[in-house]
């Protein structure tokens, strides 16, 4: 592994660095070496994360060499130990200047990011580095616990305080082998992410959570989520020691908004109304245990409740108090109310809560919190409780001197405003049925919200340096710009570092586009959004961007609202269909439920050689634009529709901007702050920096960035953009420049910079339907020398991971079967041009003959539309035509024949999820039945229990669907009776009765003598029976394999025949590489380098000789009497003439056309 050294460090590095990653790392070291804090922006793609990890641990290393130095030299007494290398050589740029330091000095690192999904692409590059500290994966119960009675509990906090009581009474057999387990050599040696953790923890019976706490005292790397780090509750619950530690945020984009919301709340009507509910629960349960006993004291209670009656009065009048005073306050519908932020010590005080109760009210709730939570039967809310709890230790965090107690609350809420206003969501909160809940007023009326909030990121980045860290490095791709970033975290900064792309300048276009092609000017300002004329000309924009632009395409909006109503108009307008004929629209969900099943079909269409990409609409700020990967042709352009500012109007934002305004009119010494309007910009370019991101990933990648909103030709507004992107940025006032320099652009790209992976597409289409079935590595000769350059980061960096394209674990449902479907069509849609093309298309074919019949209708595109309407394709499969049936209006099949079409898993697949449309007991009536029928074979039964079919004509299709499921022998009697009670029959023909063995025995009989058997199956893949072929025999027979014969054995037969046959005798990794020498043959007709290959795996083993001769039926007429020359050669005698068929270019053309494509000719000419 390459190893370099920069400031005196020596960093192993997976591959040799580029200039910008030495840049990167050295701006690491500077900052660990000085404890110095940074702000680092290096843009995605240029292995930002490695360099972090690589330059970190390089440095820890080093640390601990320098200690180990110092130690010997002081042994040695001032002698060297090697007369040629001084000991003080060694280094001494990790250590403290003359402080004395042990090992147990050795800085932990600390690694946060946002989410864990992102930590454990964090951990996974550390898996590829020559780097193996001991890690620590810090994360909640909700994702550690494995405790079945514990993960029941609804919601967080009963999960929190039910194992909390398990643990101190050793009632969790996980928590119990958390000692034996935590020296286990697998758990120490191992570097584990949290699926990993949960999935050691239930291989060896032991607790994730408590096990990670454990590792945690060890680790030399602890990675944990932001708020685990930023927020002081959080960070006192597991215990984070931060004296010396090394803070490293990654994605440091979204910090700013994590430190304010870790220390804000709002607390409801709502929340005080739950409260008091519990409360009075509590007071009703202990006044009757005082009934029994007149002891009220501790001892007393039987619940083992630890605070009395009285207390547990006190702290609902705080309650009710609370709830009262926050009422009191009379405001307005709209505005609400405004305080200083030390105003919220004079309302608790009110209530009776100050910093010498604070311990006492704390310790009760928690009390009560845990006897409420761990009471079985009914779930009881606690979520007030636990509201009020965190406020009183948010609040009253540390403890203020006596003598300036005042001035120290005032420099304590500095940071923060108190917001009274009106409880919009009043309506939409679930009314308590609770009668105990009727002591609270806030039950009855519309109440009043009471919001502190932080309005300075800089109050928990002071309070982290508070806390004694080493330093701490904020990264991300996008910072820019860096000046008013760190304004707002309120700690100096001495390192920083706008890095360069690792690009070139051919690489990317850059333009703003300030009018339509319509000449109507752009613009996503409040007033202009939704003028028709603006929506208009945005889409047809859109629409032929979409022309020129290869590939994926994606489309941001600043916001859900906007991008739902521009939707809606380009659907009644007709630039959707425009947009969606050529590249077909997806759209991000708002909800995560489906959001996986429309990006993988996303994916999917972009990678389907036949389609010209697809379109993806998505939002600022929303999933997609926060770390997915559109690397390649999934992004090869990005479109901003506008600027999307936070609204305006949200009293939120009012309050944030004000109080910058505030702080810059003060002009503190030495203190710069935004004002208002700065900060208000800056939001909006931070959003659409971050969308800009996704469209290039990786040193070979290119793609346009397109920029359709005409503010972004403001002043200063190019200055808001990343380091890396303002060089290209060009404004163009007529929208036919754009289209032409956009389409010039991506010629020159392609041309310059080819990618095979559409190629890899076309192959993998075939993966998809057939897992079997493995893609083959590319590595042609003609490879270009800088597409292997960029295979050295594969295995570095995720954007440049190649996808399994036949890994479709995130899609189900409707989904799912729609890409299976979608598959299918795509392989029927590109005519081989000779044999070697439909050999090589074969290898990936494992699908019906009836893909003609699918011609017959119009194949939706796997849409958003698809997706969203669920249920009425459901609707319009009634019948089970065949595996699936996506129309856009209903039609009927040929002689409604459900018989035929797809394999028996995915028949079963697609009736199940029409079934699901009848009612539960009806469901599970026909199930049973079929069930019933598998074991005793009376078809009497199963008609009579699915006679509730016959009821109605909407289901009269399920009926008819069960014919797949029926045996051989009943057929005909079942078609029959659908044809009396439904007016339709199956389509049922006379093979449809005879058995498999039957098929076999008719194929037999009726074939020629001199031709081979061919089994009879469904699939226009079926393999040839070699057991027939000679029994087994060494060689085929001399007219085996004539000139192929039409009849029961057809063309394609024969194709599929010798796929299985070579699949079966050199196994999958040799049939890949077999098929990557044809590939590579097509290209550079080179007839010699495909015949060693073909030897090479076909001579290994006698018995796979049979195999090179039949080889010669797939080499072009060009090369046939060289290949009967080598053929002769390697036997040492003639081979027959019969044994090598001729193979004319007609008769390639007619083996090649034998394969079914009916189904793309008839698509075609419909999208016509």
């Amino acid at each position: 592994m390459p190893s370099l050294t920069l400031n005196g460090v020596t960093v192993n590095f997976p591959f040799p660095p580029y200039d910008c990653q030495k840049d990167y790392m050295a701006k690491v070291l500077e900052c660990l070496q000085k404890k110095a804090n940074g702000v680092l922006e290096s843009p995605t793609g240029t292995g930002k994360t490695l360099c972090l990890l690589c330059a970190t641990l390089a440095w820890r290393e080093h640390f601990k060499d320098t200690i180990s130095a110092r130690k010997i030299s002081e042994k040695l007494n001032g002698e060297e130990m090697f007369p040629n290398t001084a000991v003080s050589s060694w280094g001494s740029a990790a250590t403290d200047g003359a402080t004395p330091t042990y090992y147990t000095d050795i800085p932990k690192i600390i690694y946060a990011s946002r989410t864990h999904s992102q930590l454990a692409q964090v951990i996974s590059e550390l898996k590829n580095t020559s780097y193996s500290p001991k890690v620590c994966v810090l994360g909640s119960r909700e994702q550690l616990c494995i405790n079945p009675e514990v993960m029941r509990q609804e919601s967080n906090q009963a999960k929190v305080h039910m194992c909390r009581g398990k643990v101190s009474a050793r009632s969790c057999s996980f928590y119990n082998n958390v000692e034996e387990k935590s020296t286990d050599r697998e758990l120490v040696k191992s570097i584990l992410d949290v699926e990993d953790l949960v999935k050691f923890g239930n291989k060896q019976r032991v607790c994730p959570y408590y096990l990670s706490r454990t590792l945690k005292q060890q680790a030399d790397v602890i990675f944990m989520p932001y708020n685990y780090l930023l927020d002081p509750k959080s960070r006192r619950a597991h215990n984070i020691e931060l004296n010396g530690a090394v803070v490293i945020f990654d994605e440091a984009h979204n910090v700013e908004k994590t430190c304010e919301e870790a220390t804000s709340f709002d607390l409801t009507p709502y929340d005080v109304a739950s409260a008091i509910s519990a409360v009075d629960r509590l007071l009703v349960e202990q006044a009757k245990d005082a009934s029994v006993t007149e002891d009220f004291n501790v001892e007393g209670l039987s619940s083992g409740l630890k605070v009395n009656i009285e207390t547990i009065a006190k702290v609902k009048q705080i309650l009710l108090d609370l709830e009262a005073v926050v009422d009191s306050y009379d405001v307005p519908s709209e505005k609400g109310i405004t305080k200083p932020g030390i105003f919220i010590y004079e309302l608790l005080e009110r209530v009776h809560l100050t910093f010498n109760s604070k311990t006492a009210v704390c310790e009760a709730l928690d009390q009560m919190i845990g006897h409420l939570t761990g009471q079985p039967g009914i779930f009881l809310n606690t979520s007030g409780l636990q509201k009020l709890s965190d406020i009183i230790q948010l609040v009253f965090c540390g403890e203020p001197p006596e003598k300036e107690s005042q001035q120290w609350m005032q420099s304590n809420t500095a940071q923060f405003k108190v917001h009274i206003h009106r409880d919009k969501n009043y309506h939409k909160k679930p009314q308590s049925t609770d009668v105990w809940a009727s002591s609270s007023s806030s039950s009855k009326k519309q109440g009043n919200v009471l919001s502190y909030w932080c309005f300075s990121p800089g109050f928990s980045m002071q309070d982290l340096v508070a806390q004694g860290v080493r330093c701490i490095i904020l990264t991300s791709g996008t910072l820019s710009p860096l000046s008013s970033f760190t304004c707002e975290m309120r700690i100096p900064f001495s390192v920083s570092l706008e890095n360069s792309h690792v690009i070139e300048r051919d690489q990317i276009f850059v333009g703003i586009i300030e009018r339509g092609p319509d000449g109507v000017h752009l613009s996503s300002a409040f007033d202009r959004r939704f003028l028709p004329e603006n929506m208009a000309s945005l889409g047809n924009t859109v629409a032929n961007l979409s022309r020129v632009v290869p590939d994926g395409l994606l489309v941001f909006f600043p916001s859900f609202p906007l991008m739902e109503k521009t939707l809606d108009f380009w659907r009644t307008n007709g630039q959707a269909a425009r947009i969606d004929s050529v590249k077909p629209i997806f759209v991000e969900p708002k909800g995560k439920g489906t959001f996986n099943e429309v990006i993988d079909g996303y994916y999917n269409k972009v990678k389907d050689p036949t389609s010209k990409g697809a379109s993806f609409c998505a939002v600022c700020r929303g999933k997609a634009s926060e770390g997915l990967d559109f690397a390649d042709t999934f992004g090869r352009g990005v479109i901003i529709t506008g600027l999307p500012f936070p609204p305006k109007m949200d009293p939120r934002v009012i309050l944030k901007m004000q109080f910058l305004d505030e702080m810059s009119r003060k002009k503190a010494p030495g203190v710069k702050y935004l004002s208002g309007q700065e900060w208000y910009k800056q939001q909006a370019f931070r959003a659409v920096n971050q969308a800009i991101g996704r469209v290039i990933r990786h040193k070979e990648d290119y793609g346009a960035i397109l920029l359709c909103d005409q503010r972004f030709k403001g002043s200063g507004a190019t200055a808001q953009l990343p380091s890396w992107v303002r060089p290209y940025v060009r404004l163009y006032e007529s929208f036919g420049n754009v289209i032409r320099d956009v389409a010039q652009f991506f010629r020159v790209a392609q041309k310059m910079r080819p990618v095979v992976e559409k190629k890899a597409a076309a192959q993998s289409c075939g993966t998809v339907c057939s897992p079997d079935t493995q893609s083959f590595p590319s590595c042609s000769s003609s490879q270009s020398a800088h597409t292997q350059k960029a295979k050295k980061l594969d295995a570095h960096l995720p954007s440049l991971k190649r996808r399994r394209l036949d890994d479709h674990s995130g899609a189900n449902g409707m989904a799912r079967i729609c890409i299976e479907y979608e598959c299918e069509v795509q392989q029927s849609q590109k005519r081989p041009a000779n044999l070697l093309d439909a050999l090589e298309r074969g290898d990936h074919c494992e699908e019906e003959e009836d893909d003609a019949v699918m011609g017959e209708e119009k194949a939706n595109q796997l849409s958003t539309l698809s997706l969203q309407c669920d249920k009425r394709m459901d609707d319009e499969m009634r019948g089970g035509k065949r595996k699936i049936k996506l129309v856009q209006e209903q039609k009927s099949c040929r002689s409604e024949d459900v018989s035929g079409a797809g394999s028996p898993s995915s028949r079963a697949k697609s009736f199940l999820a029409e079934m699901k449309s009848l009612s539960r007991i009806n469901f599970t009536r026909i199930m049973q039945a079929l069930q019933n029928y598998k074991k005793d074979d009376q078809l009497d039964v199963l008609l009579t229990e699915a006679a509730v079919l016959t009821e109605d004509a909407n289901t009269h299709g399920l009926l008819r669907g069960l014919y797949h499921f029926l045996r051989p022998h009943h057929k005909k009697r079942f078609d029959e009776k659908c044809q009396q009670l439904t007016g339709q029959g199956c389509g049922y023909e006379p093979s449809h009765s005879l058995s498999v063995d039957e098929k076999k025995a008719l194929v037999l009989q009726s074939a020629p003598a001199s031709q081979p058997a061919v089994g009879l199956t469904s699939s226009s893949c079926s393999q040839l029976n070699t057991q027939q072929l000679n029994k087994g025999g060494p060689h085929l027979n001399q007219q085996g394999l004539r000139e192929p014969r039409t009849g029961s054995a057809s063309k394609t037969d024969l194709l599929s025949a010798f796929l299985a046959d070579v699949k079966k005798a050199i196994g999958a990794e040799k049939s890949a590489l077999l098929f990557q020498a044809i590939k590579s043959y097509k290209k550079t007709d080179g007839y010699d380098e495909l015949v060693t290959t073909v030897v090479s795996l076909f001579t290994e083993r006698d018995e796979d000789f049979k195999l090179l001769i039949r080889f010669g039926l797939f080499i072009p007429t060009r090369h046939k009497k060289q290949y009967k020359e080598m053929l002769d050669g390697l036997i040492g005698q003639s081979v027959p003439a019969a044994e090598v068929p001729a193979g004319s270019e007609e008769q390639e053309r007619q083996v090649s056309s034998s394969l079914p494509f009916k189904t793309q000719s008839k698509i075609s000419s419909q999208k016509k």
